[in-house]
C-alpha cells in the first residue's frame, strides 16, 4: 500500500487509473478504523478495480466544545489495517495541506434543509463542515465510487444530495452498519465508554428496535412513540438529543401513508455521543 499526503501526488496516481479506464472507490475516514471501516473497503473492492482510502479529521466538522483536540488517532495502526485489507492508495493529508488558507474564510459547501435538522440541529456547523470536505476530497481523488456507512444516516443523506445538486459524477454506496454482538453499533468514540457504560450502551438499538417493531406492526402515532423511547433511554441513564421517526429517502416527518421509514436517534451517554438507527417498513392498512 502507497501512503501520500499531497493532494498533487494523488491526482498523478490516480490518473493512469482513470486514463485506462480502470474504475476506483473512495472510503473517506477520520481513522481510528474499526471493523466497520474495514466493511467499507471490502464493499468497495466489489465496485471497483482499485481502493482509496483517506485519513484526516476534519476541524471544521468539530464544534467549539467538541473532540477535536482529544479524536483518536492511532495512524500506523490504522495503515497495518488497511494493509491488510488490501486498499492500494491511503491518502493521509495535513490540515495545511487541504486548508491552505485560512479557514475562517474558507469556501464552505452547505446542503439547506437537511443539514439544520435532528443532528445539525444540536452540531450547528457540523455537516457544513463535513459537506466541504467530502466535496474536496471527490475533487482531489475523482473516484467512480464513494462508500459511507448508514450509522451516520443523515451524513449519508447529506453527500447524496450534494453529489446530486452539484453534479459530482460519483456514485454513493451505503453500507449496512456493523453492530457488536450485543448490538451496539460500531464507532470509534466507543473507546469513550466505562466498562459500565459500554454494557449499558446497547440499549440504544434495543429501545430503536422496539420501536421499529410497532411501527412494523402498524403503529402511526409518532411523536408518542418518540416520546416513549426518549423516556426509556432516560431513565436507563442516557441523555438523549432526540429520538426522531423520519421518511426514509428525505428525511422528512411521515404522515399516516408512510412505510419506508428510517428511526434515528442520539444519546449522550458520558463521555460519548452515541448515534444509531433502523430502516423499517411499516405495515398500512390498504384503502378501498
Amino acid at each position: 500500500m502507497l501512503t501520500l499526503q499531497g493532494i498533487n501526488e494523488v491526482r498523478d496516481y490516480v490518473k493512469h487509473w482513470r486514463i485506462t479506464g480502470q474504475r476506483f472507490a473512495l472510503v473517506p475516514t477520520m481513522g481510528n478504523l474499526h471493523a466497520g471501516h474495514l466493511r467499507l473497503v471490502e464493499y468497495a473492492r466489489e465496485f471497483a478495480e482499485h481502493v482509496v482510502v483517506s485519513i484526516f479529521v476534519n476541524p471544521l466538522q468539530f464544534g467549539p466544545n467538541e473532540d477535536f483536540k482529544n479524536y483518536p488517532r492511532t495512524f500506523e495502526a490504522d495503515k497495518t489495517k488497511l494493509i491488510s485489507s488490501g486498499t492500494e492508495l491511503l491518502f493521509a493529508p495535513s490540515v495545511d495541506e487541504i486548508y491552505a488558507s485560512d479557514r475562517e474564510r474558507i469556501t464552505r459547501v452547505d446542503v439547506p434543509e437537511l443539514s439544520a435538522i435532528l443532528d445539525g440541529k444540536f452540531r450547528p456547523g457540523h455537516f457544513a463542515g463535513m459537506a466541504t470536505i467530502v466535496t474536496k476530497l471527490f475533487n482531489i481523488v475523482q473516484p467512480d465510487v464513494a462508500l459511507f456507512g448508514e450509522k451516520d444516516y443523515q451524513q449519508l443523506q447529506v453527500i447524496r444530495r450534494l453529489v446530486a445538486d452539484l453534479s459530482i459524477p460519483v456514485e454513493i454506496i451505503g453500507v449496512p452498519t456493523v453492530r457488536e454482538a450485543d448490538g451496539l453499533a460500531m464507532s470509534s468514540r466507543n473507546q469513550y465508554l466505562t466498562a459500565a457504560e459500554r454494557a449499558l450502551a446497547p440499549q440504544l438499538f434495543h429501545t430503536l428496535d422496539e420501536l421499529a417493531q410497532e411501527l412494523s406492526n402498524g403503529r402511526c402515532d409518532f411523536q408518542r412513540l418518540e416520546s416513549e423511547a426518549v423516556r426509556k433511554l432516560s431513565t436507563i441513564g442516557m441523555r438523549p438529543d432526540y429520538v426522531a421517526i423520519r421518511e426514509a429517502s428525505s428525511l422528512t416527518a411521515p404522515d399516516n401513508a408512510s412505510n419506508n421509514l428510517v428511526v434515528l436517534a442520539a444519546a449522550w451517554l458520558g463521555k460519548a455521543r452515541l448515534i444509531d438507527n433502523i430502516h423499517v417498513h411499516a405495515k398500512r392498512a390498504q384503502v378501498t
